[in-house]
């Protein structure tokens, strides 16, 4: 026969209940995102560099989520500021991300000094998602073959070559200026609109030099079109073998575009968190770093948070002095 059950029982065991009807449901507050369509935000156009990192991890991020969807939106424009200031006012509550890139987020206050916000404080970075590398391309008919000739035939011939770019304040503009504040040589800068047409410009020959990622050079490198003198960073790259850094001249230099996942300043840490895991899970995939590795020679990075927050800080601090001492400005 079944023995009552005394009031005094159902008390004692109300605690026991109670708690973990409630510490589910705080964890899966927080654990549960994302729980709608997520937005990411493209600081520049459709079928560069960024904007196809972008889609690769928005068509895995339904593998991580249970079937939710990472939504790309492309909005470009000023160097990747205007994406960023639309950015900086939304919530911090997982809704809105962004593509990071040096511009928008590190230093766009420095190139557009009347920027409505302060990129290194407006948001929350997430994970560092990849680096590509740079490099050092010239003309076939420069006759330097290495850093250390460039260097010199630079200070044999002041202002006698010119640098094409894909822009002011853009990632090869930066590239080639602290190239040349570190080896102390001038050359002058020809700006352009895309890397596609700095490529195109030195190719012609309308410009001697230049320091492109190596997705968009290596092609015209492969095909005679131009020279690969050095590679921005320490490690070089295997799709160039045998192309030395530039820091086997120039003891320290390191350039590469960088890309990540940022949020508005503020996010909880346990969110931002938990964002961290979803992405990190998506870059560590081996389909995704090869396809990132076989479309834009770029290395996966990881880590967390702070570890993109370091990163970005140090980037401020490297880039601060060349763009004020070159007098690099955004229109």
């Amino acid at each position: 026969m079944r023995q009552p059950i005394s009031r005094r029982s159902i008390l004692a065991a109300l605690p026991v209940l109670a708690a973990p009807a409630l510490m589910p449901r705080m964890a899966f507050g927080q654990g549960a995102w994302p729980e709608r369509p997520i937005r990411l935000i493209v600081p520049f156009g459709a079928g560069g560099a960024i904007d196809t990192l972008s889609r690769t991890v928005a068509a895995k991020f339904p593998e991580v989520t249970g079937g939710q969807t990472l939504v790309v939106e492309n909005r470009p424009g000023a160097g990747g500021t205007i994406a960023g200031a639309a950015v900086a006012r939304e919530r911090p509550d997982g809704l809105t991300l962004m593509m990071a890139d040096i511009g928008a987020n590190a230093i766009g206050k420095e190139l557009i000094p009347t920027l409505s916000y302060d990129p290194p404080t407006a948001f929350t970075p997430i994970i560092h998602l990849v680096n590509l590398p740079a490099v050092l391309m010239a003309h076939p008919t420069v006759t330097a073959t290495t850093v250390q000739q460039v260097i010199d035939q630079a200070r044999a011939r002041p202002d006698g070559f010119t640098y094409s770019s894909a822009g002011n304040g853009n990632g090869s503009h930066l590239f080639m200026a602290l190239f040349l504040k570190e080896a102390g040589i001038k050359m002058v800068h020809v700006p352009y609109r895309s890397g596609a047409e700095m490529v195109t410009a030195l190719i012609r020959g309308d410009a001697q030099f230049g320091f492109p990622t190596v997705s968009s050079g290596i092609g015209q490198i492969r095909q005679g079109n131009a020279r690969a003198i050095a590679v921005g960073n320490a490690s070089g790259t295997p799709l160039l073998p045998g192309i030395p850094a530039v820091s086997t001249v120039l003891p320290g230099f390191e350039c590469a575009v960088w890309h990540g996942i940022v949020a508005p300043a503020g996010m909880d840490a346990g969110l931002a968190a938990r964002i961290n895991e979803v992405f990190g899970r998506i870059a560590a995939m081996e389909d995704v770093k090869q396809r990132i590795f076989d479309g834009q020679a770029g290395a996966v990075v990881g880590g967390t948070p702070e570890d993109f927050a370091n990163h970005i800080r140090r980037e401020v601090a490297r880039w601060t002095p060349v763009i004020r001492d070159g007098g690099i400005r955004v229109e």
